[in-house]
């Protein structure tokens, strides 16, 4: 009877792995990056930006507590936003220097939920590993210990959940559309201002001509005509820099065109980390469901098949983990490149 029950159990946890290896193999071949994507990263891996960061990020980690409460935003982020906020730039760049600092919390939370999982589910590992050659016993085996815990800690890669993931995206897609649009509109009225001058200033030409020709026709025989000439030049020559003064409608649209690029740019880093962070969302409540069953049956042949699942599976986790920690390197990479392209656009032609 009991042999029965203890098959049915190790069936059912076999099924549960198998179909769980299945679906895994599956969303590997969807969101497998093609070789051109692949050989992108490799680049900018071995950029001095990227290794100049995780320094960065490695050495406070290691200067942080074991609750990591060290947020790295402040400390990676490039230019820092309290030089933004006393900046003067239109609405929609305020906007998009926003977004992208919350860009950064959100990577910034989610390398506290990595680093929340990664002693999690070492606990596990090293407890297994020491209580390898220890007596079995339910009630004092450290491993169930260990496997209880992790049940019922919560799953700290859920801290961000698809629909919260989805609602960024949503903002960031309006806020994409609204620089798009506004640059166009900055755009037709650069092009029709343009257009005005070109025609305007072939009549504005030939008019101040005439009449500068009468003023001199006049001031041959009058002294007034001599002191009005130079008067109605200078004043000619401030209508011409007046009536060509289109700069300021040129620095916003490639400032908008500028800062629409990183948004477009962030939405993909973003969508990308929201599969990764559910991918591995799904592997750890996988393994929680995993231990479940194990710590609720107490039986020693469910608790070996377990252990040797976790430790079969230990280095393919890991290596998630890792993946998802170097794609978040790379946005706090993409997100500083992109503030300092729309910084350069604002101060660079101040001057």
């Amino acid at each position: 009877m009991i042999g029965g029950y203890l098959s049915c159990e190790e069936e059912r946890i076999k099924i549960k792995i198998k179909t769980r290896s299945r679906k895994k193999e599956g969303e590997e071949g969807r969101f497998s990056v093609t070789p051109n994507v692949n050989g992108e990263y490799l680049e900018a891996f071995r950029t001095k930006s990227y290794v100049e960061i995780c320094k960065k990020a490695h050495g406070e980690l290691g200067n942080a507590s074991t609750s990591f409460t060290m947020h790295l935003t402040e400390y990676l982020l490039e230019p820092g936003q309290e030089i933004v906020a006393n900046m003067k730039v239109h609405g929609l760049l305020v906007e998009y220097f926003e977004a992208s600092l919350e860009a950064c919390r959100s990577c910034d939370t989610i390398l506290q939920a990595i680093h929340q999982t990664r002693l999690a589910y070492a606990r596990v590992t090293n407890t297994i590993k020491l209580s390898q050659t220890a007596p079995y016993n339910q009630s004092q085996n450290p491993i169930y210990t260990q496997l209880s815990s992790f049940v019922l800690q919560n799953n700290p890669l859920s801290i961000i959940s698809p629909a919260e993931f989805r609602d960024i995206h949503d903002r960031y897609m309006v806020l994409l559309r609204t620089l798009i649009s506004k640059r166009g509109k900055t755009q037709r009225t650069l092009t029709i201002k343009r257009f005005c001058n070109k025609v305007g200033g072939i009549g504005l030409i030939v008019s101040q001509s005439a009449l500068l020709v009468a003023l001199l026709v006049f001031a041959f025989h009058s002294v007034i005509g001599l002191v009005a000439v130079p008067c109605i030049a200078s004043m000619f020559g401030l209508v011409m820099r007046k009536r060509f003064n289109t700069n300021s409608c040129m620095r916003l649209c490639e400032q908008l065109d500028v800062a629409a690029k990183g948004v477009y740019v962030l939405i993909n880093e973003l969508d990308t980390m929201s599969r990764m962070v559910k991918r591995l969302d799904d592997e750890v409540e996988h393994w929680r469901e995993v231990a479940d069953i194990c710590v609720k049956n107490y039986k020693c042949e469910i608790l070996n098949w377990v252990v040797k699942e976790f430790q079969d599976n230990e280095s393919t986790f890991l290596d998630m983990l890792e993946e998802l920690e170097d794609h978040i390197y790379l946005c706090f990479l993409t997100v500083n490149r992109s503030r300092r392209l729309v910084m350069q656009e604002i101060t660079g032609k101040q001057r």
